[in-house]
């Protein structure tokens, strides 16, 4: 193996939310390597400004913007045509559209569940099930289904995200095994605290603030994501299949208090 099985060079790639933070970082990344690149959420006002840096940024790889809600099967099926029309057959789709509200459960309605589950999981299905036609009519093709650590340990106060999150990562590794005779890689991502707009505006920590070179740290960046992005989208990840990669810095393992007897 060498450096070289890490590019994906001349692909076709579909990153979904990324107008911002984790899916902008991802695109980023993505047409710097030479991939032809779909940036796409719910505003095409929001799209239009990340493609047109990329493609100002004299990148290798073209960006597209495209508006498209994960929810709208059509609007799924939609883009799938325009960027297999602009751009090729899709190679990697990313399903990083997202969604959360902070609240108990207790006071969750319906509504606010099932929206929730609707972008965040059913969005998902959406778009594997109508990328993945493609992919598998070709023989190859690549997913990687953006999660989080919520999914694991459960977010109080977010319930309807972790329970969303959790089912992705089971949704992640049943996929990869049904269609791995296809010819299609389905992997994952459970990102810890990362540094985005999000977080900068709630806490005041910005990406730059992060020195990449401290090991003994729980916050990361969004480029630190779009690394892990690209290897599952490379030949380097050839025989990873259904696995659901942990990006959180130090783990957080729960400290017990031992007393003496």
């Amino acid at each position: 193996m060498t450096t070289t099985d890490f590019s994906i060079r001349g692909s076709t790639a579909v990153v979904t939310g990324s107008s911002s933070g984790i899916g902008r970082a991802i695109a980023e990344r993505y047409a710097r390597d030479g991939v032809d690149v779909v940036v796409c959420s719910r505003s095409q006002e929001n799209v239009d400004p990340v493609a047109e840096a990329i493609n100002e940024a004299d990148h290798d790889g073209e960006a597209l913007p495209i508006e498209c809600d994960v929810t709208d099967w059509d609007a799924i099926e939609a883009l799938v045509a325009e960027t297999t029309d602009h751009l090729g057959p899709i190679d990697v789709w990313v399903n990083n559209a997202g969604a959360s509200f902070v609240a108990p459960f207790e006071e969750i309605s319906e509504n606010g569940w099932k929206t929730i589950v609707d972008i965040n999981l059913h969005g998902a299905f959406n778009c594997a099930q109508v990328v993945g036609e493609q992919m598998r009519e070709r023989g190859e093709g690549t997913i990687i289904n953006i999660s989080s650590v919520a999914a694991r340990d459960g977010a109080p106060g977010m319930t309807h995200y972790a329970a969303s999150k959790a089912g992705m990562n089971n949704l992640t590794r049943t996929l990869a095994y049904e269609w791995a005779e296809y010819g299609v890689r389905v992997n994952g991502i459970m990102p810890g605290l990362i540094a985005t707009e999000g977080l900068e505006s709630q806490e005041g920590i910005g990406a730059d603030d992060i020195d990449r070179e401290e090991v003994d740290r729980q916050i990361g960046t969004p480029d630190e994501l779009a690394s892990v992005a690209q290897f599952l989208a490379s030949p380097a990840a050839s025989y990873i299949l259904g696995e659901t990669i942990t990006v959180e810095g130090v783990p957080r393992i729960a400290r017990t208090s031992h007393h003496e007897e």
